[in-house]
């Protein structure tokens, strides 16, 4: 018989029986905790078959399994963030067995306690900011006696650079109101812009922002963001959070050996 592998959630200090008790893990496995000296691991059993080496290569292509695991690894990160401070684990981080488990939970319980020091009292919260530049484009005037397709070639080139221009001058003002909230967070950072065509969202994504906020400045960070709105009508802007600290904290294992 084929044993099981032990899925690695998220770490924490401590830990809440009922938490594990409620949630149900990957393809519907039962959560537990793991527990070393004050620090916990939030787990589940998981089949070699989907999760092991081979399986896991081959699985990582099939979207469709990809996405409904994604999904079941955040509901259970974000429902033990909504409980206490934890340290996410980057996505498919299998151990051999719980004792794996363990063995990492003391060696590298010094990182560990350093990132749930960072994200205690602090929440991330996301920042997005859409322009609209499509209507930023140049008169349609000619020059007499311009060849029709010698016009039509400088139009384009006037609407290139106007398009240009306005995007530019964008990206310069999503730079300021990322430095206006930059000053209310303990951390943050600016990811890249998110695919439109994954996304599903209108205009140029101009800031695609990340920021761990104390949780006693969660209302002046978002009356600050009301203020930038207020500054920037031709923004369109979308707060989204609380989340766990996925930009802060999540813990990617880099061990040749794993599990």
């Amino acid at each position: 018989m084929v044993e099981p592998l032990t899925y690695v959630y998220a770490i924490a200090r401590g830990q809440d029986a009922d938490l594990a008790s409620e949630l149900e893990g990957i393809a519907g496995s039962t959560v537990r905790w793991v527990e070393v000296a004050g620090l916990s691991a939030l787990v589940s059993d998981v089949a070699e078959d989907e999760f092991g080496e081979s399986a896991l290569r081959r699985n990582l292509e099939d979207l469709d399994w990809l996405g409904k695991a994604v999904r079941d690894h955040n509901r259970v990160v974000e429902a033990a963030a909504n409980v206490l401070p934890v340290a996410p684990m980057g996505f498919a981080t299998v151990y051999y067995n719980d004792r794996r488990v363990r063995e990492c939970l003391a060696d590298r319980a010094d990182r560990f306690e350093t990132v749930l020091d960072r994200v205690t009292g602090r929440t991330e919260w996301g920042v997005k900011a859409y322009a609209d530049i499509s209507a930023a484009q140049p008169g349609s005037s000619e020059p007499r006696g311009e060849r029709p397709g010698a016009a039509y070639l400088q139009r384009l080139r006037r609407r290139a650079v106007s398009r240009e221009q306005a995007q530019q001058e964008a990206l310069h003002h999503a730079a300021e109101v990322h430095a206006s909230l930059v000053e209310l967070a303990d951390e943050s950072t600016a990811h890249p812009p998110q695919s439109r065509e994954l996304a599903d969202y209108d205009g140029v994504m101009v800031l695609n922002g990340a920021y761990l906020v104390d949780d006693t400045r969660e209302s002046a960070f978002k009356e600050k963001l009301r203020e930038l709105a207020h500054g920037h009508p031709k923004f369109r802007f979308e707060l989204t959070g609380p989340w766990p600290p996925y930009s802060f904290a999540t813990i990617l294992e880099d061990e040749q050996e794993q599990r």
